[in-house]
């Protein structure tokens, strides 16, 4: 016979991230892309022998760049995927006008899949029968995965990735704005860049509710194999062809 569960024992409620969810991508992608992308391309840079100047009107080209075409990308995406939907729904409601039986028979299909009883299956079907919102609720939910409050705004979306690419991007940038000696410069934006991406991956784990510190150092430790690649390209570039 199992011990009865004390209070002690019952963790504390923790909330779903519900509408939050759909736009922490854009947050930890802009950022990340932003802090991993910027910092890669003033090492190389650097690498290359340059001065801080020739560093900062790179970074801030790849800056601007690369927040349009993340902004670009994300909005082209989002609208495509969104306006998708919007024809598979009305796909949906030319198949409840010409075909509702069928449609019926996959409500069926789906309940038992999840193993709800047959009297449970019919009570539903009957209600879903009456009444074609319901039949669009579940079909939205069972034959798309849609869900309505998860819903994404292109043009918010694209707004999101390409700020945050830009906010990524500066700690990157700036020292290069203010130091003349690039090295050193590339010291602070180091620091800056470690510091930014170990952050991006403690707020990962909000979503995958796995170890902050390890989900940080991971992400730090896979773009600091990135830079010294990128370093040594720009060595490689000074040595044989500068």
């Amino acid at each position: 016979m199992s011990a009865p569960v004390t209070d002690q024992e019952i963790p504390p409620y923790r909330e779903h991230l519900g509408p939050r969810s759909q736009y922490l991508r854009d947050i930890i992608l802009g950022v990340n892309d932003g802090l991993v992308s910027m910092f890669l391309l003033v090492v190389g840079v650097v690498g290359g022998g340059v001065s801080s100047s020739v560093v900062l009107l790179a970074g801030l080209s790849g800056a601007f760049a690369g927040a349009v075409s993340m902004a670009a990308g994300e909005y082209m995406a989002t609208k495509s995927q969104e306006e998708a939907i919007d024809g598979e729904l009305a796909l949906e409601r030319e198949h409840f006008k010409y075909y509702k039986d069928r449609e019926l028979d996959e409500v069926r299909d789906y309940l038992g899949d999840i193993g709800v009883s047959t009297s449970a299956i019919e009570a539903v079907v009957v209600s879903a029968a009456e009444d074609e919102e319901v039949l669009m609720e579940l079909m939205k939910a069972f034959e798309f995965g849609v869900i309505d409050e998860d819903r994404r705004n292109p043009v918010f979306a694209m707004l999101m990735s390409g700020l945050l690419f830009l906010a990524g991007s500066l700690p990157s940038v700036l020292p290069f704005a203010f130091m003349s000696d690039p090295d050193e410069a590339l010291v602070v934006a180091a620091i800056g860049a470690a510091i930014g991406l170990f952050a991006v991956g403690v707020v990962k784990t909000q979503m995958t509710r796995t170890n902050p510190i390890r989900s940080g150092l991971e992400n730090v430790g896979v773009a600091g194999i990135g830079a010294v690649i990128s370093y040594f390209i720009g060595l490689g570039y000074d040595s044989f062809i500068g």
